[in-house]
């Protein structure tokens, strides 16, 4: 069974220079899923570079939570193209 291991969002923001109500939006908007629990509310340590990324995005290239949704499906179709063409070229390298 896996183990979480989880940071704090309190923790997270300090570290990463950014506001707590940043990353509740992110929930709200399905682009991360906050772990809460009853001492306090927690992020996945495999949703860290998410989070920066959408940091990045929205920090620096001043990219609203809608665009930020936008671009996640955009990336996450262009991945799906990609695995599928990487399984027709297999199947047209097959004897």
């Amino acid at each position: 069974m896996k183990q979480l291991r989880k940071i704090s969002v309190e923790q997270c923001c300090t570290y990463y220079k950014i506001e707590t109500t940043f990353v509740q939006q992110l929930d709200q908007h399905g682009l991360i899923q906050l772990i809460r629990s009853g001492k306090g509310t927690y992020i996945d340590f495999e949703q860290l570079a998410d989070l920066e990324k959408y940091t990045h995005m929205h920090y620096d290239l001043n990219i609203n939570f809608e665009g930020i949704e936008a671009i996640k499906h955009l990336l996450n179709r262009v991945q799906g193209l990609q695995r599928k063409l990487m399984k027709l070229q297999g199947e047209l390298q097959r004897p």
